[in-house]
């Protein structure tokens, strides 16, 4: 088995979302190792004031934290997506292991990156969750692919509404948003006519 990354944004020295990182990473432990401790992730992190818009990796597996890298981040533009069909893809539990996304990625053509449609429900990009927005209210695909921590953070701060989304439905959405751990909420937006069948 592949070991797990939790991948955390540091602002101004402190780690963006430690709690729901924490949540995530000790359910991710106690499903595969049930006997498994559980971690605390803020007495691993080596923060310092002066560390600001740094990727913090985390990789961990039922023995414990492996290792822990920061580096700087820089955040891929993306303006344009391809929908992809896959209905066996499974990324619950946040691996290592990309290679069935790296597959899908690699069918991106021309676009950007990808749109992940399983069982005909949108889902995510290779590497973010999505909001689409009505004109009123931003949604995001009630089935992700992985429930990235910052998706349960925005639910849970009420500002996105989970629904299923069809392909066929994207015409009532005027803009579509990614998002994740380290592309921060309404940093990259576009169109949803850049969203290719």
């Amino acid at each position: 088995m592949y070991p797990f990354i939790e991948t955390i944004r540091i602002e101004q020295g402190k780690a963006c979302n430690l709690s729901y990182h924490n949540e995530r990473l000790n359910n991710t432990l106690h499903h595969f190792w049930p006997d498994c401790a559980g971690i605390e992730l803020g007495e691993y992190l080596k923060l310092t004031p002066e560390m600001n818009g740094m990727k913090c990796r985390v990789i961990y597996d039922g023995g414990g934290i492996k290792e822990i890298s920061y580096e700087a981040y820089q955040m891929r533009p993306v303006h344009s997506l391809q929908l992809v069909y896959s209905d066996d893809i499974d990324y619950t539990y946040k691996s290592t292991d990309r290679e069935a996304l790296n597959r899908l990625f690699a069918c991106r053509g021309e676009r950007d990156d990808i749109l992940i449609v399983r069982r005909g429900l949108l889902t995510d990009t290779s590497i973010a969750n999505i909001a689409l927005f009505d004109g009123k209210d931003w949604f995001t695909p009630k089935l992700p692919l992985l429930r990235g921590t910052c998706r349960t953070a925005l639910i849970d701060n009420g500002i996105i509404k989970e629904k299923d989304i069809r392909p066929e439905e994207l015409s009532s959405y005027s803009f579509v948003r990614l998002f994740n751990a380290m592309i921060k909420w309404g940093a990259l937006e576009f169109s949803t006519g850049t969203i290719y069948g």
